[in-house]
């Protein structure tokens, strides 16, 4: 049994932990290492990139205050957070330990100058090297302690990170110059010149430190979307009670049900429906789209969407966690910290990084020793210290999760919702798509238009009848139906034995009288009679592009139904879209062929397919996948859910339902199918800079670690300065954020 199968066996938690204290890949693959083996841990996945830990565990097994223990005992914290107050604690932390972060760098480059500039210009000036030492001192131990406390946590553990790399390298530079500050006689007795290095150890410190600040500053800009996420909630609300008496009260108070009022302006603080007035709201920060969208009495409204005009009362109907924006929050923040396939590659390398780069660098120092000539040792000490301080596991632990993170938050940004980076990865490889017909090409909205009754004398009892048997079915042509019938003022009737016939229609005993409604294709399967007369009207209908239900007794229809369901206005451009990018579009549909085809020649797809049940539609998806294919199912979430689950890429539809969003790997708020190619754009930018991204942190350690060694000395006289060296380590990192944060700029329409 794998560990997939364990997780749906027993009922498990997925939580992402926010994890200070990590400074290269090296530290999350420690991090996640430790996780893995905390008791009830099903899985768990570290980013370095955004400093968190999402862990699916067993809530009955597992224990949160352990694995906190667990973390801290390799030098790390794994931050457990009020639900409450989670957002803003997080963020106070984060800001605390940047302040600090700025602080030490600070105060590391003001004490390092002065060591630079006795070591280079003021050489002779009496006690220099005394100097330099008291300076060094403070710089190395007291503003780079965090490298030296965490490598002695990583090797009480048998691991190794980019601190080891950091404390030995400069911790050797350091105790070099000491030695030769002491004992200078030990080098000049043999005719050599007794070098120190304390300007090396401390600028090294102060060129990482400053890298770190710089990464951390970039790193904050890969996750602006979450917090403009997290900044459309509003921290209080104004509350109606029954006697109409206006309080404010914070925004964890509401409860389902309570009255809220919202002025002009204002953000909406959660899910709800609306009870009285009548306003435009603002919804672009959720769906994408900048066009307000007019709300009246009986309307959804959702959390972070801005009241523009006028000022209305509305029901809560979700609160805190279950409302819309908090679950597309918790799908971008678990998005950003899943990986992409390519991550496994890296985190192989990861794992193995530092010991080989520390084996590099022992070898350098044993070569300079056997082959150095005169100032071999100086020499060794000097390369060793370089290969040590040039490698940079961050560069390729921020590769991937950069890009990832930067290219979710601007899919969140435009109305795309993507659920992991695997499915980010997966569609730019899309090149046939399949469009539901229903919510996906059309609006999703059906209108009853007209109804031909085969016996007029007897209306009332039978739309009773009607109205009772598509109440009880959940389609939502039954529910245009039924609401055309409320309208009516026609009341139900008791009804027993309900059917539902799958993919055809429903059927129910009313008055001791069996009934059926739903395609013609339930009328054929059931043997009922149709009048040539309901035949020639439904023949008209369907050329019209009308979707026609019937409704009949054991024997003959007694009515037919013409629904209309409006093509949306970008479906076309959409389509046409996609086929300029090379892919094939196919529509499938329950409804019938007529029209099916109607449909399909208004949007301009020439392959569809009609009557299709449900385990159809995933029958399609195999086989266009057996054909080499990689297809993409657009639906509602609901019907679909079996080809979404089959397709190499699912994308739900629909104006954000929890549904859609719990089924697909994308979920496009809108509804607007020109968000498809959007994601299709937006999924080629981003895997391009992930290949950016490697190839450079790839190329600059395959480079640099030989040059530090001193490849170059025997034919040009060159060796790398260590301080160069810190330098180049910390601009790899920042550059490599660099480019990710380039997608934020990037045009998807």
């Amino acid at each position: 049994m794998n560990m997939t199968e364990v997780a749906e066996d027993i009922k498990t938690v997925k939580k992402i932990f926010p994890v200070s204290g990590m400074s290269c890949a090296s530290c999350a693959i420690s991090v996640e290492t430790m996780l893995q083996s905390e008791p009830g841990v099903i899985n768990a996945a570290v980013n370095y990139a955004n400093s968190s830990a999402a862990v699916t565990y067993d809530p009955g097994v597992a224990d949160l205050k352990h694995f906190k223990q667990s973390i801290q005992s390799v030098g790390y914290d794994l931050i457990i957070e009020d639900e409450k107050n989670s957002a803003g604690e997080i963020e106070n932390i984060k800001q605390s330990e940047f302040q600090k972060l700025r602080k030490r760098t600070f105060l590391s480059v003001i004490f390092s100058v002065p060591i630079v500039l006795i070591a280079m210009i003021f050489m002779n000036v009496p006690y220099a090297d005394f100097i330099m030492w008291v300076l060094a001192t403070l710089v190395v131990f007291i503003f780079g302690q965090q490298f030296f406390s965490n490598a002695w946590k990583q090797a009480k553990h048998l691991s190794a990170n980019m601190d080891t790399l950091v404390a030995l390298s400069t911790g050797i530079a350091y105790l070099f110059s000491v030695f030769n500050t002491l004992y200078p006689q030990f080098w000049t007795s043999r005719g050599l010149e007794a070098h120190v290095y304390f300007e090396a150890a401390a600028v090294i410190i102060s060129f990482i430190l400053l890298g770190k600040l710089l990464e951390e500053r970039a790193k904050s800009n890969t996750s602006s979307a979450i917090k403009k996420l997290i900044g459309l909630q509003p921290k209080t609300v104004i509350k109606i009670n029954e006697e109409g008496i206006e309080s404010v009260i914070q925004i964890s108070e509401v409860a389902v049900g309570d009255r809220l009022l919202v002025k002009p302006g204002e953000k909406i603080p959660v899910d709800g429906e609306m009870i009285s007035g009548r306003s435009f709201v603002d919804e672009s920060m959720i769906s994408g789209e900048p066009i307000p969208v007019e709300k009246k009495k009986g309307e959804k409204v959702f959390a972070g969407t801005i009241n523009q005009k006028g000022s209305f009362v509305f029901k809560a109907t979700k609160v805190g966690s279950d409302t819309l924006l908090a679950h597309i929050i918790k799908m971008v923040e678990e998005a950003q910290g899943s990986k992409a396939p390519v991550q496994k590659l890296v985190d192989k390398i990861a794992s193995i990084f530092v010991p080989v780069v520390i084996g590099i660098a022992i070898l350098s120092f044993i070569a300079w020793v056997i082959f150095g000539g005169e100032n071999a040792v100086t020499y060794g000490l000097l390369a060793l210290i370089t290969v040590l301080v040039i490698a940079c596991p961050c560069a390729l632990g921020l590769a991937t999760p950069t890009a990832i993170m930067v290219g979710v938050g601007r899919g969140a940004e435009n109305g795309i919702l993507i659920k992991d980076a695997e499915s980010l990865e997966q569609a730019k490889n899309i090149n046939a798509i399949i469009l539901d017909k229903t919510g996906t090409i059309t609006e999703g909205k059906p209108e009853v238009l007209d109804i031909f009754w085969s016996e007029p004398t007897n209306i009332p009892e039978l739309s009773s009848v009607f109205y009772s048997l598509e109440s009880k079915s959940e389609h939502p042509l039954a529910d245009a139906i039924s609401k055309y019938f409320i309208s009516k003022k026609i009341y139900k009737t008791n009804a027993t034995g309900f059917e539902s016939h799958t993919g055809a229609g429903v059927s129910a005993i009313i008055n001791d009288k069996k009934y059926f409604a739903g395609s013609f294709q339930l009328m054929e399967e059931s043997h009922i009679f149709i009048s040539e007369e309901m035949k020639s009207k439904t023949e008209k209908w369907l050329k019209d592009s009308f979707t026609v239900i019937w409704f009949s007794n054991e024997e003959k229809a007694l009515a037919a139904v013409a629904i209309a369901d409006k093509i949306k206005s970008t479906s076309k451009q959409a389509v046409q879209k996609l086929q300029q990018m090379g892919i094939e579009v196919f529509m499938v549909t329950g409804d019938n062929e007529k029209t099916a085809a109607a449909v399909s020649e208004k949007v301009g797809i020439t392959n569809f397919k009609a009557q299709v049940l449900p385990n159809e539609k995933a029958d399609f998806v195999k086989d266009l996948q057996s054909r080499g294919l990689k297809v993409a199912m657009v639906g509602d979430g609901i019907n679909d859910s079996q080809a979404l689950a089959l397709a190499d890429v699912s994308i739900a539809m629909g104006k954000g339902t929890d549904i859609a969003m719990d089924v697909a790997k994308m979920t496009l708020i809108s509804s607007d199918l020109n968000h498809i190619p959007e994601a299709i754009k937006l999924s080629k930018k981003t895997v391009k800079v992930v290949h950016q991204n490697l190839f450079w942190a790839f190329i600059y350690n395959v480079i640099g670690i030989p040059i530090a060694a001193g490849i170059l000395y025997p034919f040009t006289g060159f060796l790398l300065n260590p301080m160069i060296a810190g330098a180049a380590m910390a601009l790899s990192s920042v550059s490599v954020v660099s480019n990710s944060l380039r997608l934020k700029f990037i045009k998807l329409k």
